[in-house]
């Protein structure tokens, strides 16, 4: 199995970004979905049994509404 990492990293600028992580491949995206996409594309692996997001904060795509609702639950 391989495991991934997915790290928020911040330019010198304060602009957020994601590194991804797996063995001695890495790629970076705007988003944690990109950068594992991108890192993805360089596995060469279509098919994963499981992928487990920890410690998740809502992000700027994640409707204000939709994050009211989560934490009132």
């Amino acid at each position: 199995m391989t495991t991934v990492a997915i790290l928020p990293i911040s330019s010198i600028n304060g602009e957020k970004s994601y590194r991804a992580i797996a063995g001695d491949k890495q790629s970076i995206g705007k988003t944690a979905g990109q950068a594992l996409d991108s890192l993805i594309t360089q596995m060469g692996e279509t098919e994963f049994s499981m992928i487990i997001i920890q410690n998740c904060q809502p992000d700027s795509n994640f409707l204000k509404e939709l994050q009211s609702s989560e934490n009132s639950q």
